[in-house]
């Protein structure tokens, strides 16, 4: 009888994990036909351009970096403008010349590095800024905090990191260490041009990843100019463990000779300055890099070497589709000794019947800060006054403070704007192309105030990307923080 039991159970044994495998492989099969039904790609999906800077280049300096550069647009232009077919000369594709979003029409592209230098008959620069853009981006984003600082007596460059400013197909192929080697090029660079002066990084988004990585290293390696000081805005310093994972999908498509399985998303190419098609492996990098900057520091905070981490003021909004707002004060802000650190954080609207759609406490998206727990770092909120008061005030809570301190501002919360984005910290209003459209121009496509209604499936561009908020209506606040924490303008 036992035997006959036995013999019962190994066969529903062996029945359930065949069904099992069986509904895996189904599902697996049925994922990857999903994922294979992306739109086709396009030149711009499948160009290999080999003038992209890699750690392999021999390159060394930020003029040999320029001049691979140069190699590198030339060869975007015969292998992908030149390229395009017919059915893609559209009026708001990026790859077709003369079109809204071509950059190379513009009065400058501002996907390449850029370099401010003082004139020499205003003396010498006061400081070095470098400023690194972030994931799919361009320089284009941090080109008015640049401009302004510069303004005020900086030396400012402005770098093109690798995989970027040309086509999205590069960015399949780097790496998270091209982009720390061309980070390194740059500040030499700086180095070399303000001499003693103090040096600075701006670095947005998986530009910030990047600013960390460097500042870290340098407590590691003397041979690097050392940083002053360091801002952040809607830093990537923690991503979804799931992006880890998201490279198996690149590897299946290999394997089957899928190539649309190297993509996370394949959308027009309509904004001159961002792709729109996000492969695989930008997140994977994405991923790697910030686990790089976690292992670093908690490597130096075991050796006591985080004492010598230059100041930081990051900047966040309270709610963040991109990055983990919360991974900025855990796995950063937390780990750094009091050393006049900062957090701004951007709130939301709190007026105008906004409260019963959230869909919780904007709070608990970073509960930690709110807490009842010690901190080595201040933290400031902008914030509506009320409830029925839309006038804007700021909140700060010092070192070991439970109690904030309130500050007036001249902002209003906009009552159509329920809070801020990971895209919009870096850019005011008064952006061209980002901005809320008073400054738009007839020869520029105009993307920041694009809220339209209709029908779906009719609009070349999804509805989430045009609902998303672009600029920030707080810019102000935030250039005018980052000019005097750089020891720049007025008091």
């Amino acid at each position: 009888m036992r035997k006959k039991v036995q013999r019962l159970l190994w066969r529903a044994v062996k029945y359930i994990g065949i069904g099992l495998i069986g509904a895996f492989v189904t599902l697996l099969i049925l994922g990857i036909y999903m994922l294979n039904k992306k739109p086709d790609l396009k030149v711009w999906h499948t160009a290999s351009l080999d003038e992209e800077f890699t750690v392999k280049s021999d390159v060394s300096t930020f003029s040999e970096y320029l001049a691979l550069e140069d190699r590198l647009f030339d060869q975007l232009s015969k292998e992908v403008y030149d390229e395009i077919e017919p059915e893609d000369r559209d009026p708001i594709n990026r790859y077709f010349r003369g079109s809204l979003s071509d950059p190379e029409a513009m009065a400058k592209n501002w996907n390449r590095s850029f370099e401010l230098s003082v004139d020499p008959a205003a003396g010498s620069p006061k400081i070095g800024v470098l400023l690194i853009h972030g994931l799919s981006d361009s320089p284009y984003s941090l080109r008015s905090i640049g401009e302004k600082l510069h303004s005020e007596g900086a030396h400012v460059v402005g770098l093109r990191v690798p995989g970027h400013g040309t086509a999205p197909s590069v960015l399949t192929r780097t790496k998270w260490q091209d982009m720390a080697a061309a980070v390194e090029i740059a500040m030499r660079h700086l180095k070399e041009q303000v001499e003693d002066r103090p040096l600075y990084v701006v670095g947005y988004s998986n530009g910030g990843a990047l600013a960390v990585h460097y500042a870290l290293k340098t407590l590691e390696d003397e041979s690097l100019p050392e940083l002053s000081s360091v801002v952040l805005i809607s830093p990537e310093i923690g991503i979804t463990s799931a992006a880890a994972f998201a490279i198996w999908q690149e590897r299946i498509g290999k394997v089957l000779g899928l190539s649309k399985l190297q993509w996370t998303g394949i959308i027009p190419e309509y904004d001159p300055y961002k792709y729109g098609s996000f492969p695989v492996n930008a997140g994977n990098l994405a991923y790697r890099l910030t686990a790089e900057n976690r292992k670093r520091l908690a490597r130096l905070s075991v050796k006591k070497q985080l004492d010598e981490f230059p100041p930081v003021l990051a900047f966040q909004s309270v709610v963040d589709a991109t990055v983990q707002a919360p991974a900025l004060v855990n796995d950063l802000f937390f780990r750094l000794p009091d050393k006049g650190h900062e957090i701004a954080l951007f709130g939301l609207n709190r007026t105008a019947g906004f409260d019963p759609l959230y869909k919780k406490d904007p709070r608990d998206q970073v509960p930690i800060l709110l807490k009842g727990r010690e901190r080595s770092f201040s933290l400031s909120l902008l914030t509506c006054r009320s409830k029925s008061d839309e006038s804007v005030i700021i909140r700060t809570w010092g070192v070991g403070e439970s109690e904030p301190v309130e500050a007036d501002t001249s902002f209003v919360w906009p009552e159509d704007i329920y809070s801020l984005s990971h895209v919009a910290l870096p850019f005011s209003d008064k952006d061209p192309v980002y901005g809320d459209g008073d400054n738009r121009s007839d020869t520029v496509i105009s993307l920041g105030n694009l809220a339209l209604r209709g029908e779906k499936g009719v609009l070349k561009i999804s509805a989430d990307e045009l609902m998303r908020l672009r600029w920030n209506p707080f810019y102000p606040y935030l250039e005018s923080r980052v000019v005097d924490h750089f020891g720049l303008g007025a008091p």
